[in-house]
This record gives structure tokens, C-alpha cells and sequence, in this order.
């Protein structure tokens, strides 16, 4: 199994449908379940994945629409076209939560050692192939959490890395409001960090253009 971690705050939780607090219910084609996407319940146990993914895990909040089908949806059908008529099965493990900082993600609080516990059992069952973070609206309030959130993301990746031992574990950035705050200069000058598109080959870049593939240097 393929499994992808999803993680941040409601950007990935997923808030697509959702009016006055409640969610329409309509669930669009590319998001629609297929008996080879699987989720990890809040319980651990896997199921057919189906929006909305985060509905047991960011439980304080509506959920409804999110990236994480389309996202696996996409990755089934290249592997599928890369590899024809083999199985193959993506697995999913939902960790979002709606309005975090990411100083609520660090390493010892409550939500990051829950996404390591959720992730540690899902590698049970395969490889874990990356982490989809889709998080920043809270850290782009102000200049001060601004400046600071690559610093923030790079220490995440590297205590996540070591607590799951893949010191070369994909993260995958979605684009939010406090990375267009910072600019391409900054971005690219990072020395610990390397943007590119593609995840070992199962995306065609075509797929990945709102994405972004951080992987500091160790």
C-alpha cells in the first residue's frame, strides 16, 4: 500500500461545500471513493476512503470537501498507467485539524504526536511514500509568525523524519496564504531547502502545479 499522510489545518481538513456550517453533501468525480483508496479511521482501522476524509479527526468543526481524494485519486491513475494491471492500493491517514498555527504541530504537543502515532501505524501496512502539509493561514496573521514559519516547517520535517526513521521522507507543501507572503527570494534562498516538483515518479508535474516538494537537506 501507498499511504500519504494529511496533515495542516482546514486548508487540508477540507471546507469545500461547506455553507453556515454545514456541508452540501456533493461530492464531485474526482473525488469520488474508489475501493482502492483506503482511510485510517480515527479508531485505526482502515476503510474505504470517502469525503469527508477528516469528519472523524477534526471533529470540533465541519468538514467537507478537501485536496486528499483528488490528490490520491491521481496518484492511483498514474500508477495504474504506469504499472497496468497490477494492484495497486494508496492509503490515506487524515491528521488535519482546522485553525492550527504551526506551533501547535511541535514536536511533544498533542497534534503532532498523534500524526506520528496515526503514521507509525500505517506503516504496518506499507510505506509511507510522503506527507501532504496544507497549513499556514494561521501563521500569516502577522509579520513576526511569517518570518518565521520556514524556519517552523524545516524543524517539522526534521523531527518527523527522525521520530518515523526516514530521514528522507517526501513533504509536500500546498500553497497557502503565508507562503505568498514570503517571497520567491526567500524561498529560494534557503539553504536547507530544495523546491521541486514530482514525488518519486508516480506524479506527472502536470498534477503537482499547486504543490510544492520541500525536502531540506540534511
Amino acid at each position: 500500500m501507498r499511504i500519504f499522510v494529511l496533515s495542516g489545518q482546514s486548508n487540508m481538513a477540507g471546507r469545500g461545500g461547506v455553507h453556515h456550517k454545514h456541508w452540501d453533501g456533493v461530492v464531485p468525480p474526482e473525488c469520488a471513493p474508489d475501493p482502492s483508496i483506503l482511510r485510517l479511521s480515527s479508531a485505526q482501522q482502515w476503510e474505504e476512503a470517502r469525503e469527508p476524509l477528516h469528519a472523524d479527526i477534526d471533529t470540533t468543526k465541519t468538514c467537507g470537501i478537501g485536496p486528499g481524494m483528488a490528490f490520491a485519486r491521481a496518484v492511483l491513475s498514474s500508477l495504474q498507467e504506469d504499472t497496468p494491471g497490477a494492484a495497486a492500493q494508496i492509503g490515506l491517514v487524515p491528521c488535519a485539524v482546522g485553525g492550527t498555527a504551526i506551533r501547535e504541530w511541535s514536536l511533544g504537543k498533542h497534534l503532532y504526536e498523534q500524526m506520528v502515532s496515526r503514521a507509525r501505524v500505517a506503516t504496518l501496512y506499507g510505506e509511507i511514500e510522503a506527507i501532504l502539509w496544507y497549513q499556514g493561514e494561521s501563521d500569516a496573521e502577522s509579520d513576526a509568525d511569517t518570518s518565521a514559519y520556514l524556519e517552523n516547517v524545516e524543524r517539522l520535517i526534521c523531527n518527523v523524519r527522525a521520530d518515523l526513521g526516514m530521514p528522507q521522507l517526501p513533504f509536500i507543501q500546498g500553497g497557502t496564504k503565508v507562503l505568498r507572503r514570503l517571497s520567491d527570494t526567500k524561498l529560494r534562498s534557503s539553504k536547507r531547502l530544495h523546491l521541486h516538483l514530482g514525488i518519486k515518479g508516480t506524479l506527472k508535474k502536470s498534477e503537482m502545479l499547486n504543490l510544492v516538494l520541500i525536502c531540506p537537506m540534511l
